[in-house]
């Protein structure tokens, strides 16, 4: 049983940046895809990047290319989302997943949410 633990949400300004991380407990994550997902208000969860665990290739949705970074610390069981260039449009609960074992997007755990406001 793997747990995650998101941090770093909170409220900024449009322009502004946040850095999310995820800590992983309870298992190894070194052989599991890791991925950061989002829900707004009456919209439905959505995988916004994804870090694979075999050569840590990032992938991102068309919304956050080139504003958001995902990376992960196989040694800190850790995985990170650097925003940049915030905007309203970002405002949700971003949550933290992880797959399962030598699995491609399987995901399996997932983290409680942290809330992001971004305000214009």
């Amino acid at each position: 049983q793997v747990q995650l633990v998101e941090s770093g949400g909170g409220s900024v300004q449009a322009g502004g940046s946040l850095r999310l991380a995820c800590a992983a407990s309870g298992g190894l994550v070194s052989r599991r895809d890791m991925g950061w997902f989002r829900q707004a208000p009456g919209k439905e969860r959505a995988l916004i990047a994804d870090i694979t665990w075999r050569s840590s290739i990032p992938t991102y949705s068309d919304s956050v290319k080139g504003r958001f970074t995902i990376s992960r610390d196989n040694a800190k069981s850790t995985v990170y989302l650097q925003m940049n260039g915030l905007k309203p449009e970002d405002t949700a609960v971003y949550y933290c997943s992880v797959g399962r074992p030598f699995s491609t997007a399987a995901w399996e755990y997932w983290g409680q949410g942290t809330q992001v406001t971004v305000s214009s």
